[in-house]
């Protein structure tokens, strides 16, 4: 019986990647008088990697570019973490990011049916909550009984250990939840952590992503004004999809 509904956060509840922490990066960079500039092309590659300090480290290995004047590079990576956190909440509070069609009509369902619900994500626990507070309410924040974010596990996505942190956290069965997700990253951590129910919601940098073994691949949730469109899956009873639908896998 499925007791539990767990949510990724970026690319998932809302489409922050390309518009949202990209445009944050880059100005965090030019407030620190670096000539760093994440195109979509860069940052589409860059997703390969999960966690933005660890974007950065993988950036500077890869791409032909100049290292800051520093002796202490894992600190200078962290505090340009924190200003680049500082300007995506800016965003968010701007109303730039909005959530993706369905998400909160889906969350109120699972509210509504007594589903608990949970987050686990590589992004900080501060841009959690600028997301939530911003498109729910401050007092969404209280809906989900567990926020498994950022660096409160050792290893990021695709490891398993935000999802067993979760789980462990809620007392919870992996068979006993269903998991939402946007990345091959994302898939590869929630098998990992031995849930089988996945729901995948592709955007525009993981559309081409492998996402076999997923249980449901769709465009979006979706709603009335949006359609949902399955790309792999059981076929929908609507036009979006609702709890049944998702209770139904």
């Amino acid at each position: 019986m499925i007791k539990a509904l767990i949510f990724d956060v970026d690319g998932t509840l809302a489409d922050t990647e390309r518009d949202g922490h990209r445009i944050a990066f880059n100005r965090a960079f030019a407030d620190a008088g670096l000539d760093w500039n994440w195109t979509v092309e860069v940052y589409h590659d860059l997703l390969k990697v999960t966690g933005g300090k660890e974007r950065m480290r993988y950036f500077l290995e890869k791409y032909p570019v100049d290292e800051p004047d520093t002796d202490d590079l894992a600190g200078y990576i962290a505090d340009l973490h924190k200003a680049k956190t500082a300007h995506y909440t800016k965003l968010l509070s701007e109303g730039h990011i909005p959530l993706r069609p369905g998400v909160e009509r889906l969350l109120n369902e699972a509210r509504q049916r007594k589903l608990r619900l949970a987050i686990a994500t590589t992004t900080t626990p501060e841009n959690v909550t600028a997301l939530l507070e911003n498109t729910l309410g401050k007092e969404s924040i209280d809906w989900f009984e567990v926020i498994a974010a950022g660096d409160i596990v050792p290893a990021k996505k695709p490891a398993p250990d935000i999802f067993n942190w979760a789980l462990e956290k809620m007392g919870l069965s992996p068979d006993e939840v269903i998991a939402f997700e946007d990345s091959r990253n994302g898939i590869l951590s929630v098998h990992a952590a031995n849930i089988e129910k996945l729901v995948i919601t592709v955007n525009g940098y993981t559309a081409e992503d492998d996402f076999s073994g997923a249980t449901l691949i769709l465009d979006q949730l979706g709603d009335e004004a949006a359609p949902a469109s399955v790309i792999s899956g059981p076929e929908l009873k609507g036009d979006f999809v609702t709890l049944d639908d998702i209770l139904a896998l």
